[in-house]
Order: C-alpha cells, then structure tokens, then sequence
C-alpha cells in the first residue's frame, strides 16, 4: 500500500472517531458559521432537526425518542424536563469555559449551578407590526387582540398554549399559570374573540410571511423583528406597557443521548464569547456569556429590539403547575377547534 493511501486511510479513520452530534433546536435558530466552525476545530460532523414549541419538544422526549444529543428548552420548561427524568447532567462548572458565564445566568432559579444546562440566547416575546400598514400606537395588546379595520384578517399567531395563553393573561392582568377557571374562561373569550381576525397559528415562517406582506402584525421574537427589519424597515416591535414576556433559551442533553462526550464538547464551545457572539448576530438574541459583546456587530449593538423602554414590566414566562397546564389545555383546545 503506497504512503498516500496509508495517510488517507489514517485521516479518514481520524474523522469517523470523532464521530457525530445530533442536535434539536428551534427553527432557523442555530447559526450556519457556528455549526461549520465547531465542526472544522472538532472533526464532529453535526446533523440539525428543527421544532416549533416546548410543547413539541416535551412530546418528542416523552415519547422516548433517544436520537438527540443537544436540546433547546426554554427556562419555564427546564424544571419540568428535569423532573420527569428527560435530561441528563452535563455539570457545566466542570467544564473549562464556564468562568465564562455571567452571574445572572450561574445562580438562575430553573437551574442554579448549571448541573444540566447552560445558556443559549435570551431575550423577549411580543409581536411584529408593518407600521405601512398601522401607523398607529403599537405599545399596547389592543393592537394584537382588538385590532384597528387595517390589521384585521392580517394577524399572524404562536401554535403555542404556553406562549400565546401567556401574552393574553398579562393583557388581561391575569396571573400567569392561573389555576383560577374564571380567569382562564376570560383569557378563552379574549382569545376568541381575536379568532376571526387570525391569519394563521403558526411559529414556523413568521420573516417569511412578515416579508410577503401576508401577514401585517405577528407574535414574535424580538431577535427574530431584528431581521424581519433588515428586511422591511418598516417592521416595528412592539413592548407593550402591560408588560413584555421575558425568556432564556439552555442547551441540554436528554437521557439516552448517543453522543453525550460530543454533546459536551459542543456545550463548553458555546460557552467561549467569540463561538457565541456569531450565534447572536446570526438569531439577534442576547445571551449569558460575559466578553462575547465584543464579538457582536455594531448593528446589533445598538438594535432597539433589545432595549425595552424605561418602565416597561419584563415578565419572566414561568413553570406551570399540572393544574395550570390542564385549564392551558382546555383552552388552547376550544380555541383551535
């Protein structure tokens, strides 16, 4: 065998021992340069699958789906996973790059001490209006479930009980994960009653259909308003003087993980500023890793989409007990049949 052949053999028996990482994360949320990256330093050739919920994700490991190896919760979700035994530790305080974190993120109530996830992104959700289309206030819910003649039928949703159920009860004034029937039935008739001007229930495409024109006001991200803006200067999002719904998004490792070593290389990368910082300027999000705004682009830097007005409640979206999540259910049933 000549010395070329016997070097190729050696390189690609190399690659393959790196072997594989199966990743699960929200649609269009994982940056491409990040994934080409980590895959060029590791040797570890990453596969992504999307979803478009926790609920969705919930089921998938529930369901005792073991073909994944890095997961996306958000942190109202977090407890639960850990709870119904879906998550493996990764005990990330072990890891090299963990001084790395901020202290927001290292003492954070879903998971003080990060024993099974670390920060991805955060940020929060309200909705997208094309002000071409409304030039009135947008800072308020009324826009989304009483909307102005402009925006009726024009009206893009989450399918998502959690995140849409949440939204209406701060409109409301009503308690997150009410346990309350009465006040569930009020947040089931304002939810109605927005029905027959609802375009679609829908979290995938939302820059799509913002883009088209086919939609002129959608629940949304505000790192995902960041680009429906580069897009249409005209997209404005909205923080809304009820209050804004705030979230963190964690990598995690679900029990059963094929690749769990791979898993941890990938978390510990993530945790570096300048692997994070492309994850940021690609999503528009912040996140929980201390000298990675460095890295980030000016344009992102200085995007309003991540500076809520003074005096605008932030709303950290919570962990529902099991009687919260049955009336969610009920009501997200009625509204959708």
């Amino acid at each position: 065998m000549s010395t070329a052949a016997l070097s190729a053999m050696v390189l690609a028996s190399s690659a393959y021992a790196e072997g594989d990482l199966f990743i699960y994360n929200w649609t269009d949320y994982t940056a491409p340069d990040l994934i080409t990256k980590f895959e060029a330093e590791t040797g570890i050739s990453v596969t992504l699958d999307t979803y478009d919920s926790n609920e969705t994700l919930l089921a998938k490991l529930q369901s005792g789906a073991t073909g994944y190896d890095i997961v996306v919760p958000s942190h109202n979700f977090v407890e639960i996973f850990i709870s119904e035994g879906l998550l493996q530790p990764v005990n990330a305080a072990n890891l090299a790059n963990y001084g790395n974190l901020t202290e927001d993120f290292t003492t954070s109530p879903w998971d003080a001490g990060n024993v099974y996830t670390v920060p991805w992104q955060w940020g929060t959700t309200s909705f997208t209006v094309d002000t071409s289309v409304y030039g009135g206030d947008i800072d308020t819910y009324d826009v989304l479930f009483t909307p102005p003649a402009e925006l009726q039928g024009q009206i893009g949703m989450f399918k998502s009980a959690d995140e849409v159920i949440s939204m209406a009860s701060i409109a409301l004034g009503v308690p997150l994960c009410s346990e309350n029937p009465e006040e569930m039935r009020q947040v089931l008739e304002l939810l109605e009653a927005q029905k027959p001007h609802v375009k679609t229930y829908s979290s995938d495409g939302i820059l799509e259909r913002l883009s088209s024109g086919d939609t002129a006001i959608h629940q949304n991200w505000n790192g995902y308003s960041i680009r429906a803006r580069d897009a249409n200067p005209a997209m404005t999002y909205a923080f809304p003087q009820e209050g804004v719904i705030t979230w963190a998004d964690n990598l995690a490792i679900p029990t059963g993980a094929q690749n769990y070593e791979n898993a941890i290389k990938f978390i510990d990368f993530m945790m570096q500023p300048e692997n994070i910082a492309i994850q940021s300027n690609f999503a528009g999000y912040s996140n929980g890793v201390a000298g990675s705004t460095e890295f980030m682009t000016d344009a992102l830097k200085s995007a309003h989409e991540l500076s809520p007005p003074e005096g605008t409640p932030l709303v950290f979206s919570q962990s529902c007990s099991e009687a919260a999540i049955e009336l969610q259910n009920k009501v997200w049933t009625a509204l959708l049949q």
